[in-house]
């Protein structure tokens, strides 16, 4: 038995070992473990276009509210809702005899200072043939005169008061100021309306195209003009701006900047930009929310990241390992201004070269030796500049 117990010892032992060797075989001279394996990614340079997403609300590019200039019964409605209209279409119909009577009084009063007018000249004319002969004196001449002028005068207010009338006329035919899409009827047939009145009959948008409103902070646009001509964007470079739509797609259409106004809201310190974009199909519509994506700045010899790489430190601020040319980590502290694609776009923190662990943070700190895995990183870049804004450093 005490042999049997021997045999058994010695053949776990042996096993021990056994297993124990590739352990072993991984350790150092002196006991110690290799350093650990890494993944990082060397830096470049890179010239880049810095973009600032901006929220806006598109409002149509021109818009005009139906209001009667007379008063009376709506007699009739000439539109369908929601439809395209033309400049100058007729929409709404007055009842206009009223205003034919107004035409045709204004008609007959017109006639009667025309035939006053012509008698008035006629006796200035004898008049003055009796002034020629000395049969009439000049106070007789000079009323005459007078009485001529003061029905010429007459004439012309008979004019203007049928030019009036007309207009009034006219004007029981309420038409489109401007083409576009019309919007919900808000009157109907028999309904009594008046001149200038507050509520619209209907609301006519163009949408093709339609302009956005975008705000942006007054801090932030002093931040972008202090980094100086240097940081200019270049003759050539695309200023077109993207939008992105509520539901997280690009529109197909770019906007261009058109006007800024040139002044800081009171109340909520920011500046008004106003783009303009093509809208054919219909999509963007007046008071639909969007995100512009501006180009505002350009950068030379950033770095750009890969966010995997980038972490925070206790204090919030952003950080990166780094291994250095004796493959020791580093830790560096980032100046972040914004992120690209899947990247961030680095000014200060990191050079073109190094080399940064995006892979293995969690076993490694600074001072430590470690084993880099170089990781291809070409075209991990999605996209052009997403605009994020800013990150906080």
């Amino acid at each position: 038995m005490e042999t049997l117990s021997r045999t058994l010892l010695i053949a776990g032992l042996m096993a021990t070992v056994v297993l124990a060797l590739p352990v072993l075989a991984q350790q150092q001279p002196g006991g110690e473990a290799p350093p650990p394996a890494v993944t990082v990614v060397t830096l470049q340079a890179s010239d880049v276009t810095l973009t600032a997403s901006l929220p806006g609300r598109v409002i149509a590019s021109a818009e005009a509210e139906l209001r009667p200039q007379v008063n009376g019964l709506i007699t009739e409605r000439l539109f369908d809702e929601g439809s395209q209209v033309e400049e100058g279409a007729p929409l709404y119909r007055i009842d206009p005899r009223s205003y034919e009577a107004g035409v045709a009084q204004a008609e007959a009063a017109l006639a009667q200072a025309t035939a006053q007018a012509d008698a008035a000249r006629r006796d200035a004319e004898r008049v003055a043939a009796l002034r020629d002969r000395r049969v009439a004196s000049e106070q007789t001449q000079d009323s005459a005169v007078a009485a001529r002028d003061a029905a010429d005068a007459a004439v012309k207010a008979a004019e203007a008061q049928l030019m009036a009338a007309r207009i009034d006329l006219d004007r029981t035919t309420i038409t489109a100021p401007i083409g576009g899409v019309i919007g919900l009827a808000q009157a109907s047939q028999g309904a009594l309306v008046t001149a200038s009145q507050t509520a619209p009959l209907a609301v006519i948008r163009r949408i093709d195209p339609v302009r956005v409103d975008v705000t942006q902070s007054a801090a932030e646009i002093v931040r972008w003009q202090r980094q100086g001509p240097a940081a200019a964007l270049p003759e050539g470079a695309d200023r077109t701006v993207a939008l992105r739509l509520a539901d997280g797609s690009i529109y197909e259409h770019t906007a261009s900047l058109t006007a800024a106004e040139p002044h800081v809201d009171e109340t909520t310190g920011v500046i008004t930009l106003r783009m303009e974009v093509a809208n054919p199909d219909g999509i963007l519509l007046p008071g639909m929310y969007v995100l512009a994506d501006l180009p505002q700045a350009h950068l030379r010899g950033a770095i750009l990241a890969p966010q995997e790489g980038v972490t925070r430190d206790r204090r919030g601020r952003p950080v990166a390992m780094v291994v250095n040319a004796d493959n020791v980590v580093e830790e560096r502290l980032l100046d972040i201004i914004q992120d690209q694609g899947n990247r961030w776009v680095v000014r200060d923190g990191l050079v073109a070269g190094e080399r940064i662990v995006v892979a293995g943070l969690q076993k490694i700190g600074a001072g430590m030796t470690v084993t880099p895995e170089e990781r291809d990183d070409a075209g991990s870049t999605e996209g052009p500049a997403a605009g994020a804004g800013p990150a906080s450093d």
